[in-house]
């Protein structure tokens, strides 16, 4: 499935919900079923810098795609992060760093955040992006 396709199906998903609240208790369900990093990876080599909530980020290169394993302290983060990694893992690394990302305004997230979460998320995207390009051909 494509990029703009994952977008296009969370932006449906998101639909369903009538307001604020009922879209932060799905991110946390979501963030409750995130995978769990390996405490032994948790170090701060892998740490994203300046995050509002402690994040590890690593990722794989196989078979001409990246994927991702990305993790927080906070379940509402790890929310967020699995619908990152429902994006961009197993994408190829040109489709990543080209990406219009928009389903996070679409689905009224980005007006909700602090200043904080919203660098934050943005310091995030940015290094998934980064990592692509790390492998670009």
């Amino acid at each position: 499935m494509s990029i703009d396709e994952i977008q296009k199906e969370i932006i449906k998903e998101f639909e369903n919900f009538d307001n604020q609240i009922e879209k932060y208790n799905y991110l946390v369900k979501l963030g409750k079923n995130l995978s769990p990093i390996d405490p032994a990876l948790k170090t701060e080599e892998n740490t994203i810098k300046d995050c509002q909530v402690k994040t590890w980020f690593l990722n794989e290169f196989k078979d001409g795609k990246i994927f991702y394993y990305i993790g927080s302290k906070s379940l509402l983060t790890n929310g967020i992060i699995s619908l990152l990694i429902r994006v961009f893992s197993g994408q190829k690394p040109k489709e990543i760093k080209d990406a219009d990302l928009y389903f996070i305004k679409k689905i009224g997230l980005e007006d909700n955040f602090s200043f904080f979460r919203a660098n934050s998320l943005g310091k995030l995207i940015e290094r998934i992006k980064l990592e692509a390009k790390k492998y670009e051909k």
